[in-house]
């Protein structure tokens, strides 16, 4: 009986070490000045800027900007001069050594003349 509680306990520091969360970050109308039908839709955008941590505090890697998440974005699609239809997300990811946390940007490209 005791080998079974002491998996358990094991098993439940595992899954304690491990989650996932998913926070808005907020919306916007668009990234620049627009007039209402001044501008060519091109179609949706998303990207993500990241940042990884060891053990949860150290950091590994730069990273986690909105500015740099539409900046990617605005480059994924060709002509892409202004980005509508903004949201943000923020996503964290722990794991038992490290953790990840990025910003994600999803919008509408647009093409202003």
């Amino acid at each position: 009986m005791r080998m079974l509680d002491a998996k358990l306990l094991v098993a439940a520091i595992v899954l304690a070490t491990f989650g996932c969360t998913r926070s808005p970050g907020g919306i916007a109308p668009s990234n620049i000045p627009l007039t209402q039908g001044g501008y060519t839709v091109i179609g949706p955008v998303q990207a993500t800027d990241c940042k990884v941590n060891l053990l949860g505090l150290i950091p590994v890697s730069g990273g986690n900007h909105i500015a740099d998440a539409m900046r990617k974005a605005l480059a994924k699609r060709t002509g892409t001069d202004a980005l509508v239809d903004i949201s943000v997300d923020r996503a964290v990811k722990f794991f038992i050594l490290w953790s990840q946390v990025c910003t994600e940007v999803r919008a509408t490209a647009v093409h202003v003349p």
